[in-house]
């Protein structure tokens, strides 16, 4: 048998689905589980330009530390936004390894904060290629998406606007150095919110990127809330990270 058949199997006995003896847990196997599950490769992602041009060292300033996680063979991790079908079902994208799968992280306080995995990946690649001119983005993570438009011949700028002065230091101390185009670079230290109201209009951006949640639990209410700036700068193109995602809840 295939491993992705193999997974889906052992996958669907973990959450409770007898898909042997229960007609109605057969069906939503068949409904969702082909859709829903992919395996991986990394070679593809470890060729990706941010993993193969920078190195992420250990380190630690106040609470925020940045070092590599890993996902072991066959652990099931969200790689995708929400999968949504003409029929109306929201079906969530999981992946899986074979091997090991390392990954830079940031924690704070323990806890992990930031990543550079498969889902970041997937989910920025639409606001990568719509981004041209004077990019603004807000939050500023391990620095991906200010790479990869920066690597861009139709990209001028990218500014990056963040609250946590750590990951500033920590980015602009051992991230930023490896950028090809760090010229391109400027980080304001600043409130997201208050530079959307206040600052966004005036400086005249082509394409702004919102990426300051985690996920969408801690998302749906600052998406709202960074939508209604939009009017400010008519002149601009908005994008929402996983905003697929945060409309399904809506």
């Amino acid at each position: 048998m295939s491993a992705e058949y193999a997974f889906g199997v052992l996958f669907a006995g973990a959450l409770g689905l007898d898909i042997v003896d229960n007609a109605e847990d057969t069906e939503l196997y068949n409904q969702y589980f082909s859709k829903m599950l992919h395996r991986l490769d990394v070679r593809e992602y470890y060729h990706n330009p941010y993993f193969r041009n920078i190195k992420i060292p250990a380190v630690t300033i106040g609470s925020s530390e940045l070092k590599y996680e890993q996902y072991k063979p066959y652990e099931a991790f969200v790689c995708n936004d929400i999968l949504t079908t003409p029929e109306g079902r929201l079906i969530p994208q999981i992946g899986f390894f074979e091997t090991d799968f390392r990954f830079p992280a940031v924690l704070e306080n323990n806890r992990i904060w930031m990543t550079i995995t498969p889902n970041e990946i997937e989910t920025m690649k639409e606001a990568v290629a719509g981004a041209t001119g004077n990019v603004l983005t807000y939050g500023l993570g391990m620095g991906y998406y200010a790479y990869m438009v920066s690597e861009k011949e139709d990209v001028q700028s990218v500014t990056i606007v963040d609250s946590n002065e750590d990951v500033i230091r920590l980015f602009s101390q051992y991230i930023l150095p490896q950028f090809g185009n760090a010229h391109k670079v400027r980080i304001i230290h600043a409130d997201a919110f208050e530079y959307a109201q206040q600052q966004m209009s005036q400086d005249q951006y082509d394409f702004v990127f919102t990426d300051l949640w985690h996920d969408v639990s801690d998302g749906l209410d600052m998406y709202l809330r960074m939508k209604t700036y939009e009017n400010l700068s008519p002149a601009s193109r908005f994008m929402y990270w996983i905003e697929q995602s945060i409309l399904c809840y809506l």
